[in-house]
């Protein structure tokens, strides 16, 4: 057992797969001698050498059009990403290509690929360099996603997403790179498609993404001292979606909340109170509560974008609010 930050725990789970499968390898801007933007691969270049963790041009579409096209001839690849607003850039490849190709081909064509990315707010770089973009990805048929909270999830779900024979888009939270937190020694790998009950509770279920994860916790801590027990869902998977812990969750506590950090208009926990809705209404003692983002371009000056943020205060708040028969956020 070590302890590793959110950080080390990318490189650690790269190493281990790359470990495992010589075939394997990665590309992206600064991710050799610099280590990565985010020191997310440091010590790769020396361990498995310039061939297989390689420097790219400053060009996602670069980028993405040699993953794409390696994957396409069955040699598995880890794609970076530096922010993930930088997405929009290479798009068209996404959506139109790696999403779709082993589709129209009758899955002659698979896709061994992994597209790391630095996903979400909280350090100031601004509204081009703080987008929470997962739902951007979770809306596009043929991708999957992935969004871990914990440096073990960072290990577990990096090795599952790239022993995945389809494309994933694995999302890496800026502001959670620094945290520590036990991981066991020898491989981990977890699966895609699970959600994880973090916190067990018998009022309200507040199911939570990534940053928002702790978030919640602490949210929930604050809200057992004003007698309302929470349970708190790290959903950690979008695509595949673990519904029926979701529903289980719901079915005992009768109210549901998300937090997240997307802007509302259409952000992922749409379309699990849609679920929620669809699927266990008769177990509902209230409407479910979205707590998001507000739709609007993320600010950089410090007071505002802390005021956009979904807040442990907020959290507390709403819940508060809901479960005592006010409104939603």
């Amino acid at each position: 057992m070590a302890e590793l930050s959110y950080r080390d725990a990318v490189a650690y789970g790269i190493a281990q797969e790359m470990r495992r499968d010589p075939a394997l390898v990665m590309l992206g801007e600064d991710i050799a001698a610099a280590g990565g933007v985010f020191k997310t691969t440091v010590g790769l270049v020396e361990e498995f050498g310039p061939d297989r963790v390689r420097d790219t041009p400053i060009s996602e579409q670069a980028i993405l059009g040699a993953a794409m096209g390696a994957a396409m001839t069955g040699i598995p690849v880890i794609a970076e990403i530096m922010f993930s607003d930088f997405l929009a850039v290479c798009w068209d490849m996404i959506a139109n290509e790696i999403a779709k190709s082993r589709y129209m081909t009758n899955g002659q064509v698979s896709f061994p690929l992994v597209i790391r990315t630095a996903n979400g707010g909280g350090a100031r770089f601004g509204a081009q360099h703080s987008q929470s973009v997962e739902n951007w990805a979770m809306m596009i048929p043929g991708l999957k996603v992935v969004a871990p909270s914990t440096p073990e999830d960072v290990v577990g779900l990096m090795a599952a997403s790239i022993r995945d024979p389809d494309p994933v888009i694995f999302f890496e939270h800026k502001s959670l790179m620094a945290g520590k937190a036990e991981v066991p020694d020898g491989e981990i790998v977890d699966e895609l498609g699970t959600a994880r009950v973090v916190r067990e509770g018998s009022d309200v279920t507040i199911a939570a993404l990534a940053l928002m994860v702790p978030r919640a916790l602490e949210a929930a801590d604050r809200l057992a001292e004003n007698g309302i027990s929470a349970e708190v869902i790290d959903v950690r998977s979008l695509v595949p979606l673990d519904t029926a812990t979701l529903l289980s969750s719901t079915a005992k506590t009768g109210r549901f909340f998300t937090v997240e950090e997307n802007p509302r208009l259409c952000g992922w926990g749409a379309e699990l109170v849609s679920i929620i809705s669809e699927e266990a209404f008769w177990n509902l003692d209230g409407p479910c509560v979205r707590i998001t983002t507000p739709h609007i371009p993320l600010p950089s000056a410090a007071s505002l974008e802390d005021l956009a943020l979904p807040s442990v205060d907020r959290i507390v708040e709403t819940v508060t609010r809901s479960v005592d028969g006010g409104g939603s956020a």
